[in-house]
């Protein structure tokens, strides 16, 4: 690392930026003064697995390349700041022309080597782009917080905002954004717990422990996807208020490293199991403990907003890996602390690229608003050598919707970009009608998901509030709707077991080609639903192409750019 001061900043410069993630959720992001131009995630290029790594760094090159841009067009390449190797201290691994190699980066938080959340670290030991020589870097935890209030609607009119960030590698913590002074401050630790406690925690209990009775935690892809697995399963649970006074004994006296350590946590549950929650069984300790740190969460919020803003504070922006637990962001906003809440459709470090871009933005132009689409991953590829006797034949979005309306059959529907997220929301989707309980299991059946899983709803945002509560607008599926008694019988296919849905609101005037679907659907159906999961191989990212959809095979109909294709019977 150079030993340059922190605010290296040209005001008013209009810069190519490319944000680079090289750890898990690895990726780039560019950014064209302040508009997002893409947003590439590994796990959405070429089948790959949820969650893979950059890979060499020279993947930067050949992603800029592929988007029709040369690294020499670069500016600034800026790295998320992640976490250290105990062999290289500030240093996340990777590979460099496919030996292994440590890229010096900034640390995780602030509060490590500088209490500045945006300070600047500017470093040399690899040129993305001769034009460019080096890369700078920001604390991952200010990436969270600066991708969530730059793509939200607080920045553009000036706003300042509080920014809640609770990933699994830090305690949930809080930042006011002075967004004209472009300065992120510290306001304190809500809870001392990292983001991971309640993943550790399920992943001591059935159905998520390893029959051989410990937590398979040495697999990091399995470890993050328990939080959104349990989240779901906690419905077939009760939870047991009861019971928090013996949580709060059990976290009480456990030290960082037991909470940090699953089998260490796991010893310790097994242990003081039967006198801390006796009769308790496995899903009733998740329900409860899930709602256990809601809870805590939301008391923690209630007290600084109390103690420093009188009570009420108009604006909160939500990042993180914990900001994709619907449970936990109703809550908060069912709190009534804040007027206005957001929290981007990529709060977890699927939007750590785009994050890091933000900060080098904010940190070197007077740009604090992002201009940006969901639409902006990848493109669908053109990979259409389909397996003997498809057919294909040319089909809009009304057809479509007739098809899904007279023979209910789901649809593989892959359009233009990819979102941006871990959430497919109309572009890498498989849809269906909503109106028979039993399309839920067999979608997930489909997906070799677990009966319990819930199929989420996109609904006309006109709609919405008719059909849901509270139905208000919410894109990109992060809070708790409950399904209204007149449509339980309607749409059973997208209530999750406890009663609750995980909805998408889309515009009928959107130009989203999902939108133009369910639109004609509702005309000939009466109904704005429709059910949408995301289009994958089971445990990797988006189908990136028609391709790889009939190769899967698992549904009759492919949609793509107004084609259909048809796997025979």
């Amino acid at each position: 690392m150079n030993d340059e001061g922190s605010h290296c900043r040209g005001k008013g410069l209009s810069l190519l930026i490319c944000g680079i993630k090289v750890s898990h959720d690895g990726g780039i992001a560019v950014i064209d003064g302040n508009r997002l131009l893409f947003s590439i995630e590994s796990e959405k290029i070429e089948n790959n697995q949820r969650y893979s790594p950059l890979g060499d760094l020279g993947r930067v090159s050949e992603i800029l390349r592929s988007e029709g841009m040369d690294p020499e067009d670069i500016d600034r390449f800026v790295v998320d700041g992640w976490r250290f190797s105990a062999e290289n201290p500030w240093a996340v691994s990777t590979y460099k022309d496919g030996e292994p190699a440590f890229l010096p980066v900034a640390p995780y938080a602030d509060g490590s080597l500088s209490t500045d959340p945006l300070f600047r670290y500017p470093f040399t030991a690899h040129d993305f782009g001769e034009r460019s020589p080096g890369y700078v870097s920001y604390h991952h935890v200010t990436n969270h917080v600066l991708g969530a209030y730059c793509s939200g609607p607080f920045a553009a009119p000036g706003h300042d905002a509080l920014a809640l960030v609770w990933d699994g590698g830090t305690a949930a913590r809080l930042y006011e954004v002075a967004s004209k002074r472009g300065a992120v401050r510290p306001v304190g630790e809500l809870l001392p717990f990292r983001g991971r406690l309640f993943a550790l925690f399920s992943a001591n209990l059935e159905p998520f422990r390893t029959g051989s009775g410990k937590s398979d935690l040495d697999a990091a892809r399995r470890y993050r996807s328990i939080p959104g697995k349990a989240m779901a399963y906690a419905a077939l649970g009760k939870i047991e208020q009861d019971a928090f006074p013996a949580l709060d004994t059990f976290l009480g006296g456990m030290s960082e490293a037991v909470r940090d350590t699953g089998d260490a946590l796991g010893r310790k549950l097994m242990k003081e199991r039967d006198w801390l929650f006796p009769g308790m069984s496995d899903v009733d300790l998740i329900a409860t403990f899930q709602d256990y740190l809601g809870r805590a969460l939301v008391s923690a919020l209630e007290a600084v907003v109390r103690d420093r803003y009188k009570g009420r504070y108009p604006r909160l922006v939500m990042a993180g890996g914990c900001a994709l637990n619907i449970k936990w962001n109703s809550a908060i906003r069912a709190s009534g602390l804040f007027e206005e809440i957001w929290v981007p459709p990529f709060p977890n470090d699927s939007g750590a690229a785009i994050g890091t871009a933000c900060c080098e933005m904010v940190s070197s132009t007077e740009h604090r608003a992002l201009v940006w689409d969901v639409h902006s991953g990848p493109r669908v590829a053109r990979k259409e050598a389909l397996p003997e006797g498809w057919s294909v034949r040319s089909c809009d979005e009304r057809r479509l919707a007739e098809l899904l309306h007279t023979e209910g059959s789901p649809v593989v529907v892959l359009s233009g970009r990819a979102e941006l997220g871990p959430r497919a929301l109309g572009s890498r989707s498989i849809i269906a009608p909503a109106t028979e309980s039993g399309t839920k299991d067999l979608l997930n059946a489909m997906k070799e998901r677990e009966a319990y899983r819930p199929v989420a709803p996109v609904c006309l945002a006109h709609r919405a509030g008719e059909v849901f509560d509270p139905g208000c607008e919410d894109p990109f599926m992060l809070f708790e709707h409950r399904v209204r008694p007149q449509w339980v019988k309607r749409v059973p296919a997208i209530i999750h077991l406890d009663g609750t849905a995980r909805l998408q609101t889309i515009s009928s005037s959107s130009s989203s080609p999902i939108a133009r679907i369910l639109t004609a659907y509702e005309q000939l159906s009466g109904i704005p639903v429709l059910c949408n999961t995301s289009a994958n191989y089971n445990g990797r990212g988006f189908f990136p192409d028609v391709e790889s959809a009939a190769e899967w095979g698992r549904a009759r109909y492919i949609w793509s750019e107004g084609r259909l294709f048809t796997r025979p019977e």
